[in-house]
């Protein structure tokens, strides 16, 4: 008798944890991807030989894919490349370099309605390409990995399209290394990009 009744709570449970895993399934979809346009605004905050290194906003578009392991919690990753032309403010041009910085951030979503807010956080490598030299014999940029900060703002139009705000701040550092003709002059510039887009959003 007690072997029948364990067996019975234990076909019992099982099933009640199916039912909420079937639930829970049918509350959200695992996936989404969003396509957006961003802007790229460097905030650059190291010097060479005394004066500030400037880099250029870029104005590019931007595709994510999410995941959902439950309702609230998400992994995005992001996919973009921007080019900025590279300066000595009131000095030499250092020509224009391409950055991709492949970021996977770790997401909490709320719920309010058809808005759902997120929050992020995570890490990205940045590689650097397309370099233009400007006024110096050569410049090499070292790859480099950086952490990353998000939040923004889903809208749902329907089951299946959303709008969507987004920002997120890169901390971000390279090593450059400049050839002036004299010599290399090594120099480290913080990037450190805010990122603002707009774009829509697809549920699948």
């Amino acid at each position: 008798m007690k072997k029948f009744l364990l067996f019975t709570l234990l076909i019992g449970i099982s099933f009640n944890i199916n039912a909420q895993e079937d639930q829970t399934t049918d509350d959200f979809n695992r996936w989404q991807a969003r396509l957006r346009l961003i802007s790229v605004i460097p905030s650059p905050g190291d010097d060479l030989a005394g004066a500030d290194v400037d880099l250029s906003t870029a104005f590019v578009p931007e595709l994510d894919f999410t995941y959902f392991f439950t309702k609230n919690i998400a992994a995005e990753l992001i996919l973009g490349t921007a080019k900025h032309e590279v300066e000595i403010e009131d000095g030499a041009d250092l020509g224009h370099v391409w950055l991709l910085p492949p970021t996977l951030n770790l997401q909490y979503h709320f719920y309010a309605g058809d808005f759902k807010p997120y929050v992020g956080a995570g890490v990205n490598y940045t590689f650097f390409y397309g370099v233009d030299e400007g006024d110096f014999e050569d410049i090499e940029y070292d790859n480099a990995f950086g952490f990353s900060l998000q939040a923004g703002l889903d809208y749902n139009l329907n089951d299946k399209w959303f709008l969507n705000l987004d920002i997120k701040k890169l901390f971000l550092s390279t090593d450059v290394e400049v050839d002036t003709g004299e010599g290399k002059l090594p120099v480290e510039v913080d990037i450190d990009p805010l990122i603002i887009g707009v774009g829509v959003g697809m549920k699948f």
